[in-house]
């Protein structure tokens, strides 16, 4: 981790407006024990530089969305671009992020498309959002702190291993398709996490994706007709969303997953630089929202900020929020070449099944870490309960429909561990329970 630096960005007048920052040293290098904070900069052209490497390393898996989803890879690198500039605006230019597709969208919007259209998964992408904003104008209100009460490390762990298992059985379908050129992305991922240190380490999905679709190409799984067929420059396809109340119930957890992503950036970047970054919970929280909001209105991928970023921030020593200006812009940019789109879109079945294999996997073990850096406690019958009901919910994707609302899996384990959690440690307060470890049974 990082050294924290000497100064406090949270005291620096620059750091509150968006577009000023400080030359950090020379701005040709970062001392040893310093960052670059938010409201710094180095020299434009490493700047720029640094910029075009958040691009890089979002690319992956914000395209690995709108491709399993069926999405236009355009679509939603234009809002990624414009929800990112958004945030940092609304964020007065303090939290550094890159927003990107939210892979906790990936069954919603699966799910809501085959049962009402595309159309009608966009509606649910911007319902999401907007409670996403309004939880954000609460916390921006009160603080963050009943979140804590609401969803603490049992629980928010639980949910995102939901999503992330729950998509198991999507990888596979999407494996067996191809599963040579699948299986040479998997191993591709796995050797490149180990074999490279640095920036290189931490894109080992993209250049995954990239020694795939090698493959797929001697394969002859890659096809370039609409490639050729579309223009060099031009707007990305656009989707009017439709609102369903038949859709709704898939893409409400999502708001959850949302919000622990969210504190935790903030959490992660401030440990970083040193700067208290909970006064900006609220303002995070809307920002993201909106931009998602935004997304759904045209077609894009729901957002969330992004850990690939914060892995270059953290290999760079560089938080400047200068440098995401420059990813912003430069992924607006490329979004306005259809022919990019069209090239991002002929990646094969096997490359994103083999990409979503990892991927998905990695969802889930987050959630596992989240329980392990929080330290809880599977001696306490509460959690281990909490945790073995949701994720067999979410895994097998149990089903319930009431009316025009369906529920599957991620919405259903979602409930399942606020419901369970929170009314065994209520019974359990009552009656002095709760400080009795499980007993030998339920432990494996």
């Amino acid at each position: 981790m990082p050294a924290r630096p000497t100064t406090g960005p949270s005291t620096d007048a620059t750091a509150n407006h968006p577009f000023r920052w400080r030359v950090h040293g020379d701005g040709r290098t970062v001392a040893s024990g310093t960052v670059v904070s938010p409201g710094e900069r180095l020299s434009w052209p490493r700047t720029i530089g640094i910029g075009m490497q958040h691009v890089v390393a979002m690319f992956g898996a914000t395209f690995l969305v709108p491709l399993i989803t069926g999405l236009p890879p355009a679509t939603t690198l234009f809002f990624s671009g414009i929800g990112t500039f958004l945030f940092l605006l609304i964020t007065r230019g303090r939290v550094p992020s890159y927003l990107g597709s939210s892979f906790a969208f990936i069954a919603p919007i699966a799910a809501a498309s085959q049962s009402g259209g595309m159309a009608s998964a966009l509606g649910g992408v911007v319902v999401a959002g907007a409670v996403l904003a309004v939880v954000g104008l609460v916390v921006s209100w009160a603080g963050h702190g009943w979140i804590d009460v609401l969803m603490p490390p049992i629980v928010t762990g639980t949910i995102v291993a939901v999503i992330g298992l729950n998509l198991a059985p999507a990888a596979w379908n999407n494996v067996k398709v191809a599963p040579v050129t699948a299986l040479v992305t998997i191993l591709a991922v796995v050797l490149v996490t180990v074999l490279f240190r640095g920036i290189l380490g931490r894109l080992s999905i993209l250049l995954g994706v990239l020694v795939g679709y090698a493959v797929a190409l001697v394969r002859g799984e890659v096809v370039f007709d609409e490639v050729r067929a579309a223009a060099w420059v031009g707007l990305p396809h656009f989707t009017t969303p439709t609102f369903s109340v038949a859709v709704l119930g898939l893409f409400v957890p999502v708001v959850l997953v949302l919000i622990a992503e969210n504190i935790g950036h903030l959490k992660s970047v401030a440990a970083m630089t040193g700067d208290n970054l909970d006064p900006m919970a609220g303002r995070a929280l809307f920002a993201d929202g909106f931009a998602t909001v935004l997304a759904g209105l045209g077609g894009g991928s729901g957002t969330t900020t992004y850990a690939e970023n914060i892995g270059v921030m953290a290999a760079t020593r560089v938080y400047s929020t200068a440098a995401y200006y420059v990813a912003a812009v430069t992924a607006f940019l490329l979004s306005l070449s259809p022919k990019f789109g069209a090239l991002i879109a002929t990646i094969p079945v096997g490359v994103l099944g083999g990409a979503g294999t990892v991927l998905y996997g990695m969802i889930g073990v987050l959630g596992a870490r989240i329980w392990v850096q929080n330290k809880v406690n599977f001696a306490d019958p509460v959690n281990l309960t909490t945790a073995a009901i949701a994720l067999v919910v979410g895994i097998a994707n149990f089903t319930w429909s009431a009316g025009q609302l369906t529920f599957e899996g991620i919405a259903l384990g979602t409930f399942s561990a606020l419901a369970v959690y929170h009314l065994m440690r209520s019974v359990a307060r009552w009656r002095g329970t709760h400080d009795e470890p499980a007993s030998p049974a339920s432990v494996p």
